[in-house]
């Protein structure tokens, strides 16, 4: 048991501890589009993309493009508010469409580039995605309890396993934080192991 240590190998997972060294960070290069430019979507990372789509449009007063369905075009003697309000609802939607087709991979591209409703794209996608990740969310979480470690088992492996799993869910948009991803770690090594997991836990390693 001796020199036993429970590590971290550096991974997406563990980025959010290690904020963007390197990076311009000045306010005048700064974009919060630069959130929808690390990944593109894949559809696997849908969650994440969309959760990061929405906080573009809201800081940029678009989101409302996702939720209202493109207006008819009003006719030539409607109000003059109505006719200022589709103006603006057409320029944001093109703005919005053209943002989603330049995040995504080249192969969804292809599918969505002939849709020009940023709302219709949205749900479309939810419908293919949405349960797709929400399927494999719940197989990564029941992996991660499943994963046990054996009493000759190799250290290491185990635990890149095991973070393999947290980096699927940091993709997912489930976060777990470092102090849970420890603890189930440790909970997962065998009985072996339980003077160091006590001791660990007592002197909060």
């Amino acid at each position: 048991m001796n020199g036993f240590t429970v590590f971290f190998p550096v991974s997406r997972w563990a980025g959010q501890y290690r904020l963007g060294t390197g990076h311009d960070m000045s306010t005048n290069s700064f974009s919060l589009r630069s959130l929808l430019e690390k990944e593109k979507l894949n559809g696997s990372n849908f969650p994440k993309w969309y959760r990061s789509l929405r906080i573009v449009l809201e800081h940029e007063r678009k989101e409302y493009v996702l939720e209202k369905e493109y207006p008819d075009e009003p006719y030539s003697d409607a109000d003059n508010a109505i006719q200022m309000a589709y103006i603006q609802h057409e320029k944001d939607n093109i703005d919005v469409c053209c943002l989603i087709l330049a995040t995504m991979n080249s192969e969804l591209q292809k599918q969505y580039e002939n849709m020009d409703s940023a709302f219709d794209m949205i749900n479309n996608l939810k419908a293919i995605f949405q349960e797709q990740a929400r399927t494999e969310r719940y197989n990564t979480v029941k992996a991660i309890f499943d994963c046990k470690m054996g009493d000759k088992d190799p250290v290491n492996p185990h635990v890149m396993k095991l973070i393999s799993y947290f980096d699927n869910l940091e993709r997912l948009d489930v976060g777990i934080s470092q102090q849970l991803a420890t603890y189930i770690i440790l909970q997962s090594l065998p009985p072996v192991y339980k003077d160091f997991v006590l001791n660990y836990n007592m002197h909060d390693l």
